[in-house]
């Protein structure tokens, strides 16, 4: 049986490493200029740190440029508030502001950009940053996580906001879900309270 080194080698990262930030691009205000000069960026877009180990793997591997995608009011530390806005974010088609937007965009020809599913979707957060973003011509991969719920829409949304970029086959997992987390630490905390 033949076994993709690719996906052996991000799974055993995902056993292994921690969740620890990883160095960012010096960031302006508004944009923000990565200047390694690496032809491949990772980008991504991480809320509980599970897409972010990919990014770090991946960016480690191919020394590449990084670049994480951050609104400019942060989503809530609460797990269920932060569903709760993404949700009406979706349903009135808001699309988040950027905290940074990238700069020197051209020179990159391949983009991977990872992010998780929310909703059955793509954040809408990562939908602003690919509606601000010009990927036509490039050649983009994304790497998504989920919580039992597949990659979603993603393909049609990444067709919507990317329709001029060359797309490869998306590398997806199933990562912990933090609400089923957050929902079994509350009812072991009811249960000791009681």
């Amino acid at each position: 049986m033949e076994h993709d080194p690719t996906r052996r080698m991000l799974i055993t990262a995902l056993a292994g490493i921690s969740l620890a930030r990883l160095p960012q691009a010096t960031a302006a205000p508004d944009i923000t200029s990565v200047q390694r000069g690496s032809p491949v960026l990772v980008t991504y877009f991480s809320r509980s740190g599970n897409t972010r180990v990919i990014a770090g793997v991946i960016h480690r591997s191919l020394k590449s440029d990084l670049f994480e995608i951050e609104p400019a009011s942060p989503y809530p530390d609460d797990y269920f508030q932060t569903v709760e806005q993404a949700k009406n974010e979706r349903a009135s088609g808001t699309r988040p502001a950027l905290k940074h937007r990238l700069a020197g965009l051209g020179r990159y020809q391949t983009i991977y950009l990872g992010f998780p599913i929310w909703g059955t979707s793509v954040p809408p957060v990562v939908q602003t940053f690919l509606s601000t973003h010009n990927l036509a011509g490039k050649l983009l991969i994304p790497f998504i996580t989920h919580g039992g719920y597949g990659k979603g829409d993603s393909d049609d949304i990444l067709a919507c906001l990317a329709p001029a970029a060359r797309r490869e086959k998306p590398f997806v997992i199933e990562c912990d879900q933090e609400r089923k987390t957050t929902e079994a630490v509350t009812r072991w905390l009811e249960a000791v309270r009681s």
